[in-house]
């Protein structure tokens, strides 16, 4: 699928009412080229290996698209798993900050191919709505949410991949990465990064079928499960090491 069907929103300002500045969106285009290039020597050199595979390509089969989720810290090499040709039937997608921090975010899934729709969880996720479901309904696109993105707190999953699940019919579906030799940096999410060469296991963990009514109590048990389940997908791919 080409860059061509995403639908990004390049916001002019931020909350913060920093610009997207011709010098900055030049910034960023240097730093989306060198990261494609980072990102692609780390995937291709990665002794990879994926378990529970066959789940998420027949919930693929058999719904069209998913609602994949992992937590922000899992976001580089869990992204580029989205969209190489690694899940047959797969036609990925990323709900990204409308903020001028996620232009850069939006410019590097564009390059992989991916549909981009702006939005997030924090304080414009409902704007999103409209095209999250559009790309989801109309189109089989696969939106991945990071569910404690894009500020945190760490592994503490809001509420939007849920309702992104319930207005589509989806099932939520956990994803994780565990890599040995790998980096933690020193960020709010401990990002990791694998080192060139490392040995790379990618889970695919138990799916989740929200109802589409939910009090907000329950609301808040489904996401504490999701919480679970994330934590539960990681523990897979730490032992496949």
């Amino acid at each position: 699928m080409s860059g061509e069907s995403a639908q990004p929103t390049q916001p002019a300002r931020t909350k913060s009412q920093r610009k997207l500045t011709p010098a900055r969106m030049f910034v960023y285009r240097l730093a989306v080229y060198l990261g494609a290039f980072i990102l692609e020597v780390l995937w291709r050199t990665s002794r990879l290996q994926i378990i529970g595979l066959e789940r998420l390509e027949t919930l693929l089969k058999e719904q069209g698209a998913v609602v994949p989720v992992f937590w922000h810290q899992h976001l580089l090499m869990a992204a580029r798993f989205m969209c190489s040709n690694k899940i047959r039937g797969m036609k990925p997608g990323f709900m990204i900050s409308p903020s001028v921090d996620g232009q850069a975010p939006t410019m590097l899934a564009e390059l992989y191919g991916a549909h981009v729709v702006r939005g997030s969880g924090s304080y414009t996720g409902v704007r999103a709505v409209r095209g999250v479901y559009n790309a989801i309904v109309k189109e089989g696109i696969s939106p991945t949410i990071t569910p404690d993105g894009p500020r945190g707190p760490r592994f503490e999953m809001k509420p939007g991949a849920i309702f992104t699940a319930q207005i589509s019919g989806k099932a939520v579906v956990p994803i994780a990465y565990a890599a040995s030799p790998a980096k933690l940096l020193r960020t709010w999410d401990k990002f990791v990064i694998p080192s060139p060469f490392a040995r790379l296991r990618i889970a695919i963990g138990e799916p989740y079928f929200p109802p589409k009514r939910m009090t907000d109590e329950e609301m808040a048990a489904a996401q504490k499960e999701l919480e679970r389940r994330l934590h539960e997908t990681f523990k897979i791919a730490q032992r496949a090491l």
